[in-house]
């Protein structure tokens, strides 16, 4: 599996300096799965063609522990992306 930092896309490495850490929370899963998650988005885009240059995916975990993927686009790959999704959703019925 392509990881989010291959083919274009920049990725943010963990920062265990930022933030306020509770004891018991295991924030390193979160950050697993939001990293994994990042990743299968990241190979997604691409399938669909989406600019890998304007794309920014970051995997981080929140106060409570559970992963969080940041997604930053361009206006353009915006607009690209949200067409996709309106595609995607009138394939399924969805359109509305």
């Amino acid at each position: 599996m392509c990881g989010p930092g291959d083919d274009g896309f920049e990725a943010e490495a963990a920062d265990l300096e930022v933030g306020i850490w509770a004891r018991g929370v295991d924030y390193l899963s979160g950050w697993r799965d939001a990293r994994e998650a990042a990743a299968e988005l990241g190979d997604a885009l691409r399938l669909v063609g989406v600019e890998t240059a304007e794309v920014r995916l970051s995997a981080a975990s929140g106060a409570d522990g559970a992963g969080v993927v940041r997604l930053e686009l361009s206006p353009g790959s915006a607009r690209e992306v949200a067409m996709l999704a309106r595609v995607t959703a009138a394939r399924l019925g969805r359109a509305g």
